[in-house]
């Protein structure tokens, strides 16, 4: 069981996907620049390259120029002697891949290998200056600690099921232990040997622990290393106590051991931060880790989120930089939040455009077999049969394949189409469309007494008109829809409903002459009056929706008192 006794919001994940344009070049805090006298660059002295003072890409000075670091063998161990160097606390974490840019000139450092005791990082082994055989694809960065990302986070992980607190005891005396389990860093610099029980490790079938095993090598960077006690003792007792510095490293041994219980455990703390990273790098750091661990969970929590803000998450300008994986999988959701189909369309051909040659063309068919012609505007499906984008000329067969079923979506009925559908087709299935003719908002989530206004209305109900359905058949039809949200008992009580919890929100609509043709899937989604990224989205049942509370809702609720309410009309054929 697990309980959270402190939280202050942080970062805990290192921002990977920082996209850099008009970049600033942070070096050490500790040195003001106004009113000092310009002195020689150092030898030897690193900076950050990017949008923020604790994170970039890693630069040192040589021979009077600055040069980059090539991230073979770049892990926690080198990160915390380049922040320290710098003057900050520790390292968050360290950076692969050139997620903060690529830089310019030369590649100074690669194959480094540093103790963690090192002042500088230069004092760390590495091949020789110059000496590399990198592109800058593979510059170094890190996310150093700061004031502002320092979290505060401990819980507690029971999964001991009645087991006797004893078994923690024969692990503490090594009583009768006959498995040795070596711990070393990355760069086999040092290492650790715990004396353990094999029957404990045979209940733990990824080890492939037998009968004849005596011993056990763990690769795991040294800062980790003081976390492994605790996690060994979790095997015997299945408890443990995590924090804000060891729930990563848990996290990591966990994926080692294949402790997948307590991987889930600890991967909650990562999914209840995933809402407080407004830019996204936060969430695609994270995704790219669940996949490399395979923790479902986490992914799963990932991917929901970035649907459910879909919209927010195209515009950002991490956008261009999400890898193939990640796009697949979204464009396979029902769960995407956005204006309409046409707007995902235009998305994945700004992505594949940037892309280039890195997305093959069977990827890229892939990817476009995922989008939902039919569901895409009737007048945006006619522009786009003159689309000159990479995409259509790419995939021009397919392209018009999908217009092609667009057109036939919204001129014939579709049990004429429904005859010659695969049962596992997706393409008629909506997504969660917010386009003005679908949604409307409440946003006054102030208690007025009298309940009514001068029209005898609530201040918090809207009447508002939707098309049947979005086919061009039924789009000229109009329906009349009412909103309601409540929040008090009274309120309900007042307009004859039984609610259970509050706020409750509630939609209603006519019959429609074509009900045995049409259905509705409306949502309600929920977001902060100041913020619009979306926490939460939840399906009416009965035309209503009673707000779960933080015990129930998917991500904590950042607003409790300070809702923004969008109800969605979403009409799908039967």
């Amino acid at each position: 069981m697990m309980s959270c006794n402190q939280r202050i919001v942080f970062f805990l994940w290192p921002l990977l996907f920082l996209q850099v344009s008009g970049q600033i070049v942070y070096q050490s805090h500790l040195f003001p620049k106004v009113g000092k006298p310009r002195q020689l660059i150092q030898e030897g002295r690193v900076r950050l390259v990017g949008d923020l003072s604790s994170a970039g890409r890693v630069e040192i000075y040589h021979d009077g120029q600055w040069g980059t670091v090539c991230d073979d063998g770049w892990d926690l161990v080198e990160a915390q002697v380049v922040c320290r160097q710098l003057g900050f606390p520790g390292a968050v974490s360290a950076v692969q891949g050139g997620r903060y840019g690529e830089g310019s000139g030369s590649i100074w450092l690669d194959d480094l290998k540093c103790k963690g005791s090192e002042s500088l990082l230069s004092e760390c082994s590495f091949k020789g200056w110059g000496v590399s055989d990198c592109s800058h694809k593979e510059d170094a960065g890190v996310v150093c600690q700061s004031d502002a990302n320092i979290l505060s986070i401990q819980f507690s992980v029971d999964n001991s099921l009645g087991l006797s607190g004893d078994l923690g005891l024969l692990f503490d005396r090594e009583d009768g232990c006959d498995f040795s389990i070596t711990v070393r860093d990355l760069g086999e610099e040092s290492q650790l040997t715990f004396c353990v029980h094999r029957m404990i490790l045979m209940s733990f079938p990824e080890l492939n622990i037998t009968k004849d095993s005596d011993n056990l090598t763990v690769d795991i960077s040294q800062s980790c290393q003081s976390h492994v006690p605790g996690f060994l003792r979790y095997l015997y007792t299945r408890r443990i106590d995590v924090s804000s510095e060891s729930a990563q490293c848990l996290h990591q041994l966990a994926f080692i051991f294949g402790v997948k219980k307590l991987m889930e455990d600890v991967g909650r703390v990562f999914t209840a931060l995933i809402p407080e990273d407004s830019s996204f790098q936060t969430q695609l750091s994270m995704f790219e880790y669940s996949l490399r661990t395979g923790d479902l969970v986490l992914q799963e929590n990932v991917l929901q989120y970035l649907s459910w803000n879909c919209e927010f998450f195209i515009s950002s300008p991490v956008w261009s930089t999400i890898s193939f994986h990640m796009m697949d999988a979204l464009l396979q959701r029902s769960d995407l939040v956005l204006k309409d189909e046409a707007y995902l369309l235009e998305a994945l051909e700004r992505w594949i455009q940037v892309k280039g040659d890195e997305i093959s063309q069977e990827q890229q068919a892939g990817l476009l077999s995922h989008i939902r012609f039919p569901l895409i505007p009737v007048d945006k499906l006619y522009d786009l049969q003159f689309s000159s984008s990479v995409l259509h000329k790419n995939q021009e067969i397919l392209y018009l394949t999908g217009l092609l079923s667009g057109f036939e979506f919204n001129s014939l009925a579709f049990s004429k189409i429904r005859s010659h559908l695969d049962n596992t087709t997706s393409e008629y299935l909506p997504r969660i469309y917010t386009g003005d003719d679908w949604c409307v908002f409440i946003n006054d989530t102030t208690i007025v007494y009298p309940y009514y206004n001068y029209y005898g209305q609530s201040s918090r109900y809207q009447i508002f008109y939707t098309p049947e359905h979005p086919s061009a058949l039924y789009k000229d039809k109009r329906f009349q829809w009412q909103a309601w949200v409540y929040l008090t008992f009274q309120e309900c009580s007042n307009y004859g409903v039984s609610c259970n919890s509050l706020p409750t929100a509630r939609l209603t609509g006519y019959q429609y002459s074509n009900s045995d043709t049409i259905r509705y899937s409306n949502k309600l989604i929920l977001s902060c009056k100041n913020e619009n990224n979306v926490f939460h989205v939840q399906d009416f049942k009965n035309d209503l929706v009673e707000i779960p509370g933080n015990s129930t809702m998917g991500w904590s609720n950042p607003c409790p008192d300070s809702y923004n309410f969008r109800f969605v009309v979403s009409p799908q054929y039967i």
